[in-house]
């Protein structure tokens, strides 16, 4: 069932601490940002962006479809992709945020995840999907995660901040909503939570995938 509910995948850091481009490192026989967008398209959802930044050239070389999709949809295991290319890397991860956000139309709700996040198994996503608020946080333990789910009128106003502002954040945007625009998602997966940025979480997360493979 598709929705009007876009989904943005960010990877325009630097990936310094992990020493690779995050969205390159091999999972099961394929790059991971691939694996990531295979796991988008289980969900209820029919488009997602990437955002691209630093090492922007490394996904293209490697995954010579990206280069299409700057331009156009390229659909990809039943979803339509777009690649979309952060030219100011260097002011930080929120500016790939808006970059993307730009060219996304300004009725749909949005997704949005970074690359060193793994996306959740399929029921979480879809439960995050389903729920109605202007911003939706899922939670494990006490502790939000990602991916985060916001409304078209939460976003929109986004795209208009100066991203060279300190303050200029997402979660400090989140900070100044009344709660009761918030709504919490109470999920039993850890993968909301964790943060691969570096060898160390990445072979960590390798292991506990074996044991707790995405369904």
């Amino acid at each position: 069932m598709e929705n009007n509910t876009v989904f943005i995948l960010l990877a325009g850091g630097k990936s310094e601490r992990m020493g690779v481009t995050k969205g390159l490192l091999e999972y099961n026989q394929t790059f991971w940002i691939l694996e990531q967008i295979h796991r988008i398209s289980t969900a209820q959802l029919s488009e997602v962006y990437i955002g691209l930044g630093f090492n922007y050239q490394h996904y293209l070389a490697a995954i010579p479809w990206f280069v299409e999709a700057q331009t156009h949809f390229v659909n990809y295991q039943g979803i339509k992709v777009r690649i979309i290319i952060n030219e100011n890397p260097e002011m930080g991860s929120f500016s790939t945020l808006q970059t993307v956000l730009k060219k996304i139309p300004s009725n749909q709700s949005v997704l949005i995840n970074p690359i060193d996040i793994p996306i959740l198994d399929l029921t979480g996503l879809n439960t995050i999907i389903s729920a109605q608020n202007n911003i939706v946080l899922p939670n494990f333990e006490g502790k939000n995660g990602h991916p985060i789910k916001l409304s078209a009128a939460f976003w929109s106003p986004l795209t208009l901040l100066n991203p060279a502002d300190k303050n200029a954040r997402l979660d400090v945007e989140i900070k100044k909503v009344d709660p009761s625009e918030i709504a919490i998602i109470e999920l039993t997966n850890s993968s909301i939570v964790k943060n691969l940025n570096t060898k160390k979480d990445w072979i960590e997360y390798l292991k506990y995938s074996a044991k707790h493979p995405v369904q």
